[in-house]
């Protein structure tokens, strides 16, 4: 039994498992011991010693009604925080923790966006429902193409997702590991809670950390048992919930049973307001991974920053849900061709009402965020201002339906949106309201709440207060009067109480009545019998006005909760209004154009344009077209000529189409996709042992592995992070994959101009290209004048112009004009001068040149028997650039018959026998890619 304050605040500390424990004492709320020390560096508060019992403890504390920032602070810094309040007893006081406030469970956030807390559970095997690798929308990969056996240790995933502020809740399950990052990259939680198996695995949980920033929890395993979760969904969501859902697999009902046992446990209290159990199945979503997610900038820029994503170009909305459901589109692109055509058709309506798309978004403007209010009320947390903005945004609904009457918008698509609020509803809640709340309520619970009219007890209370400080207001001069004194007044504080206060020079002629409490510099302060009676008086009326406001109070927010879902119900209208003229206002701003949704396999698109690059530059639009005959674009053109803006373009339309948006462009014609995948540029992990050439080979890996014919996929080089030929071998092989058996509609940007011959070969294959304007000439192209036109035109082209980009990006001259030089040499098959130390004699210590033949097919230089000639043979020829083989196998081969002068180690000889043996168009990429890093690793050795 605790003797003592600290005593007893470290045995609360021994009973939960939270980072930081806050007790209530008194009026403030106190750190001690460790936890005084952690927040007073965390917050910089000022920390002092409490002593207890003969020994001194640190002790840090803040007012009780400054807690919530302070420990919204806390949470920020991933603190998970225990919040002990304070109770009457019959011996005094005693204390308890009443909730603890962790990352995902903090209900007082200031953040506009979603705050998710995340569960995940892992599979032993393959799921229940059937799925086992690849996409997870049923779509197993065939068997027979190479990709059903891909290697999957992770095993299938259930998530569940909750945002305890506005009581959304949703399970899916991911195939994989990659899918499990795509789901917490596009949730981004500011808190997972992991389940026995996944907690155990180091290496999965490093990769959830590079996927998103977040705090990492434990929970009881119990709360995982598949028996007890199911009973727990049952319990909050009903008896059929899970039938009527169609969710049967035990993954996603174990992930939901345990968040929502971890809400319950931190008495967070908003299990009323989560109503609804909703599953996100990949059936009618379009497959985003984490990568794609990056390399399209949807919601940040690789910086790390809004500004400059497409979300940030795209939002007007003028609410903080608005805001947040436009995010979950972007995120989570539908394939519902009929509920993309509802979303084109209210946009397109708003795009051409002009008038009355301002007069909705200046309504809009007077709403708060419904669906984090009624998370509030359920949880108890509500206070008076909080229901007033309740009553305040309800009122808005006839604000709305006035906006839109007597408009073009009244008879269009839009005036459905506007028919799903049941108004009949929020407007009884909005007048219940309005005549139980003040205009100007307190922040808190008591006095001042309820309105005058509402109940008779708070008016008679209320009339009796008014008549008793009617009587106090004319008592300073009613005493002057009676006693001839100056300098009265009569005033009130905690420790005085009401007091008569009289000015010094006229102190000594105060009434034998008058009893003095206290002597001031300039007055003294007395109080009367009858004052202090009064004083007894006011306080009753006060105490029992309090009580009964605040019973009143808590019944009203009692009835408010349990219109939750109502609240919630028109909060999503109102979200939904908000993001639909946030669209049509962008259309209209930016000569956007509606999409046409066509059959599947067409993209024609006339006069695109990037939605994100054409804000900040004179855009030069291109059009595309791809379609069941045309269905792999190989993309070649200049560094820095927007190749990689044209086929990002293309993955922003497509997705801004199947948001419901419409697009920039002259005209569009979408097919529907079931994923955009994307490979664009690389960076290394070194810290988790991945090079640049390995996370760009697990990117295309992934694609390979996940895409469909359906899908969308963007291919910003491919090979480029290894040898020349082992990179055209590998960006070959995928070409003829993509191509033959996943027929996924591919835009495939390249340096590796050989692979343009595919053209020839493969039916569904055409060559575009990024023109330039060279002066008509190719003699110094690479290091004269060049000027992009940024235009894309079919057929390819033969020239990077890296050697101009260089000279663009301010490469010293010297280094340029040799490597001019250099190319010119290479292109026309000569010796080229591999130039040594100073001086410039040959033989010397110094270095001097040396004359060499690059051979491109070795990837090496070949001396020259008279290489110390210092002057190079201009008849010098190498057989080394002649074109790939169709066949795929490279010149190898054809460096083993070069005869005896090129004698090659018998370990070199045997790689170059296996590499003969093996048919590159049949062999899978990932596979193709380690066994040319194995040859690679073994010439090495041998060198």
């Amino acid at each position: 039994m605790a003797t003592g304050i600290v005593e007893e605040f470290l045995a609360l500390k021994a009973e939960t498992d939270a980072d930081l424990l806050t007790m209530q004492c008194g009026d403030f709320y106190e750190f001690f011991a460790e936890d005084a020390e952690t927040v007073g560096e965390e917050l910089d508060l000022k920390v002092s010693q409490k002593s207890s019992h003969g020994s001194s403890y640190p002790m840090a504390g803040v007012p009780i009604d400054d807690l919530t920032p302070y420990v919204r602070a806390l949470v920020d810094r991933g603190y998970r925080v225990a919040v002990a309040d304070q109770y009457e007893t019959d011996d005094g006081h005693a204390r308890e923790i009443t909730r603890i406030v962790t990352p995902g469970t903090f209900l007082e956030t200031t953040d506009a966006e979603a705050q998710y807390l995340a569960t995940i559970v892992r599979g032993d095997g393959p799921s229940t429902d059937g799925r086992t690798g690849g996409r997870g929308d049923g779509k197993a990969a065939d068997a027979g193409d190479g990709r059903g056996d891909r290697d999957d240790p992770d095993g299938p995933f259930g998530l569940a997702f909750v945002d305890v502020t506005t009581g959304r809740f949703r399970v899916t399950t991911a195939a994989d590991a990659a899918e499990l990052r795509a789901e917490l990259y596009r949730h981004d939680p500011a808190e997972i809670v992991p389940g026995p198996a996944v907690r155990e695995d180091d290496a999965l949980l490093e990769g959830i950390r590079e996927a998103v920033e977040t705090t990492l929890s434990l929970h009881t395993s119990e709360a995982f048992a598949p028996g007890r979760a199911r009973r727990t969904v049952r319990d909050q969501f009903g008896e059929g919930a899970l039938e009527g859902v169609g969710l049967e697999s035990d993954l996603p009902i174990r992930a939901a049973g345990a968040a929502l046992a971890y809400v319950a446990d931190t008495g967070a209290g908003v299990l009323a307001s989560i109503t609804r159990l909703r599953t996100d199945g990949d059936a009618d979503r379009v497959a985003l991974d984490a990568t794609t997610q990056r390399n399209l900038e949807l919601t940040e820029t690789i910086r790390g920053t809004s500004d400059g994503s497409l979300f940030e170009t795209v939002d007007h909305t003028v609410t903080s849900a608005g805001g947040r459901l436009l995010r979950e589109w972007i995120t989570r692109p539908h394939r519902d061709a009929a509920e993309l055509r509802r979303r084109h058709d209210a946009v397109e309506a708003l795009a051409g009402a002009a008038l009355a798309r301002d007069e909705l978004r200046d309504v809009l403007e007077g709403a708060y965020d419904l669906e984090r209010l009624a998370a509030r009320a359920t949880s108890g947390s509500a206070g008076p201002r909080q229901l007033l903005s309740v009553r305040d945004t309800l009122a808005v609904l006839p604000r709305l339906a006035e906006a839109v009457d007597g408009t073009p918008l009244a008879d269009s698509p839009f005036a459905t949106v506007l028919e799903t609020l049941d108004r009949e509803a929020a407007s009884e809640l909005r007048s219940e309201l309005a005549d139980a709340l003040a205009d100007d309520p307190p922040s808190s619970a008591g006095q001042g709440v309820i309105a005058r009219g509402y109940d008779a007890e708070v008016d008679e209370l209320i009339e009796r207060h008014e008549a008793a400080n009617e009587w106090l207001d004319g008592l300073a001069d009613r005493e002057k009067r009676r006693h001839d004194l100056s300098h009265v007044t009569v005033d009130r504080n905690k420790t005085d109480g009401y007091y008569i206060q009289v000015g010094k020079s006229a102190a000594d002629g105060v009434p034998d009545a008058y009893r003095e409490i206290k002597t001031l510099k300039n007055s003294k302060r007395f109080v009367t019998e009858e004052l202090r009676e009064r004083e007894r008086e006011i306080l009753r009326i006060e105490e029992a006005r309090e009580e009964r406001e605040a019973e009143l109070f808590g019944e009203l927010r009692e009835r408010v909760a349990a219109r939750s879902g109502l609240l919630q119900s028109v909060g999503r209208t109102l979200a939904e209004i908000d993001v639909l003229c946030s669209l049509a206002e962008h259309a209209a701003a930016n000569d956007w154009t509606r999409p046409t949704i066509a059959e599947p396999g067409t993209l024609d698109i006339e006069a695109g344009r990037h939605p994100v690059v054409e804000r900040t530059t004179d855009f030069v639009p291109n059009d595309l077209r791809l379609d069941e005959d045309r269905g792999f674009l190989i993309v070649t053109g200049p560094n820095m000529s927007g190749k990689s803006t044209y086929m990002r373009q293309a993955a922003l339309i497509t997705l801004l189409a199947q948001i419901g948006s419409f697009v920039p462009a002259r005209s569009a014609r979408i097919g529907l996709v079931d994923g955009i995948y994307t490979r664009v540029g690389a960076l290394d992990e070194l810290a988790q042992g991945r090079s640049t050439f390995m996370v760009e080979m697990q990117e295309l890996s992934n694609i390979l592995h996940s895409a469909t014919e359906e899908s969308l996929v963007i291919l910003d080089e491919v090979g480029r992070g290894t040898a020349t030929y082992d990179g055209i071998s590998i960006a070959w092989a995928a070409t003829e994959y993509l191509h033959n058996r996943v027929r996924a509609r591919t835009l495939f940007a390249t340096h590796y101009h050989e692979l343009t011959t595919l053209a020839d070969h493969l039916p569904r294959v055409e060559n575009v290209h990024v023109a330039v304007d060279d002066g008509g000439t190719d003699a110094d192209a690479d290091a004269g004048d060049v000027t992009f036109l940024w235009t894309v035109r079919e057929g390819p082209t033969d020239r990077s112009y890296g050697v101009h980009v260089a000279d663009i990006a301010g490469v010293p001259d010297p280094v340029v004009d040799r490597a001019g030089e250099v190319l010119d040499r290479l292109r026309e098959e000569k010796a080229i001068e591999a130039r040594g130390g100073e001086g410039g004699a040959s033989g010397g210590s110094g270095g001097g040149t040396t004359q060499a033949v690059f051979d491109l097919s070795a990837g090496s230089f070949a001396d020259e028997p008279d290489a110390g000639s210092g002057a190079p043979d201009t008849d010098a020829s190498s057989d080394a650039d002649r074109p790939v083989a169709s066949d795929g196998r490279g010149d190898h081969d054809r460096t083993a018959d070069r005869g005896s002068d090129h004698a090659l180690d018998p370990d070199i000889e045997a790689v170059i026998a296996e590499l003969t043996d093996v048919d590159v168009t049949e062999t899978p990429p990932l596979e193709l890619a380690t066994r040319v890093q194995e040859w690679q690793q073994r010439v090495d050795d041998e060198k």
